[in-house]
């Protein structure tokens, strides 16, 4: 399926993602893979989290949710749409080995709204800036990748594993503000002793 969908692949999210909740779980895998990878890609997270956000709105709900306009128009640069075209095969082949159904009740109809949660806590860590640190995509983008797969092949393993690196995702990114936050309070406190009378 997803092979066929990147043979008319255009160049908008709306094009990409696809009109069925299966294709969309399977493209925004595909999305987040780059951000796998400690590289620059303005904006590209952004628009991915919402994407997952979206998703698992429609997920909770049990609907497909429309894209908003800002994001369906959206354009991928040539960098980027290159990156998804030479690594969909190699993915689609790798995830068909390891992949299969197992712990069917982790993918349940009646865990949904679960699923979905873990989904939007993955979504929302990679939405979140963190200044300096070039790599905190790197785990919202693996959880992305094994939640969707997981409920793509109804593999319980895969969304287990998923689900936890989505918890670690969230608490990573919570740790690192916090540090942030203190380290500015230490040095503004420094500065405060060094230069007050």
């Amino acid at each position: 399926m997803a092979l066929g969908h990147l043979s008319s692949m255009g160049d908008t999210f709306a094009e990409i993602v696809g009109t069925n909740q299966r294709q969309r779980l399977v493209w925004l895998s595909l999305l987040a893979m780059p951000l796998l990878f400690p590289i620059a890609l303005p904006g590209m997270a952004t628009a991915v989290g919402a994407l997952c956000l979206l998703i698992s709105f429609g997920l909770c709900f049990g609907r497909l949710v429309s894209l908003p306009a800002w994001l369906a128009q959206r354009q991928l640069n040539e960098r980027v749409h290159a990156l998804i075209t030479k690594v969909v095969s190699r993915v689609v082949r790798v995830i068909a080995r390891v992949g299969r159904p197992r712990l069917l009740l982790l993918s349940h109809p009646s865990a949904r709204v679960f699923n979905a949660f873990m989904l939007s806590a993955a979504g929302l860590s990679m939405m979140v800036p963190v200044p300096i640190i070039s790599f905190d995509n790197v785990l919202p983008a693996l959880a992305m990748i094994l939640i969707a797969w997981g409920l793509r092949l109804r593999d319980g393993l895969m969304l287990l594993v998923g689900h936890l690196v989505a918890l670690v995702a969230v608490a990573s990114v919570v740790l690192l503000w916090w540090g942030g936050a203190h380290l500015a309070t230490e040095l503004l406190a420094f500065a405060g002793m060094t230069i007050g009378p």
